[in-house]
């Protein structure tokens, strides 16, 4: 069972993530914060494995709030669910230590994977704030004499496929609707892929696909 630990200003959002988290059977809702400081409090006496961390609360921000958690509780993953999707939050956030950034948008099915994946230690991104990052890196090509690395060229055609849409920051429900198959089907490519490629998640994948977009665009 996964310990959760709602922190938002807003009672109606609170309850509003309970009502359908404590629909997931193996995700408990041991609490709730209204903002930072309370949530630093109930993480010391709850101990929840994941903290659903909002940004902007008063007393303690979710940033401020993010720093304490993981300097003095490390065991506990923060995942920032919020609305603001600013340049300064995101990279202030993953700084100080949250493991993910999802948009308040994200349907609740995924939040859910959301929260099981960063509680295993693997990061969590919206598509949206993906495209952020990767913005932020060098647009220009690859040197031509830069060899690619043996692990990317054996990649199946599909794997690409799946891998060059990441890059541009689809979600698997985009890629499924791309490529005309299942989300479970890209589900499987994404896991074989990272496998392949030993990275830790999506966004790493995402970077290394941009670094050497023009050889899977190929």
């Amino acid at each position: 069972m996964i310990k959760v630990l709602l922190t938002d200003d807003q009672s109606l959002i609170r309850q509003g993530l309970r009502a359908l988290l404590e629909l997931e059977t193996d995700l408990e809702i041991v609490g709730e914060a209204e903002n930072g400081e309370i949530a630093i409090h109930l993480v010391k006496q709850l101990q929840p494995d994941v903290v659903l961390m909002d940004i902007r609360m008063p007393i303690i921000d979710g940033v401020a709030a993010t720093k304490t958690i993981q300097t003095h509780f490390p065991a506990t993953k923060v995942l920032v669910l919020t609305t603001f999707d600013d340049d300064l939050y995101i990279k202030a956030a993953l700084q100080n230590g949250a493991m993910g950034y999802l948009l308040k948008d994200t349907p609740s099915e995924e939040l859910a994977v959301a929260i099981r994946a960063v509680d295993k230690g693997f990061s969590q991104l919206s598509p949206e704030i993906v495209k952020k990052l990767l913005t932020q890196f060098p647009t220009t090509a690859p040197d031509p004499v830069k060899s690619i690395p043996p692990s990317l060229v054996e990649l199946t055609p599909r794997e690409k496929q799946v891998l060059r849409l990441i890059a541009n920051g689809a979600s698997n429900r985009e890629i499924a609707h791309t490529l005309y198959i299942s989300e479970g089907t890209v589900k499987n490519h994404v896991t074989n892929i990272l496998s392949r490629l030993n990275l830790r998640d999506r966004t790493q994948a995402a970077i290394l696909a941009n670094t050497f977009l023009s050889y899977l665009e190929q």
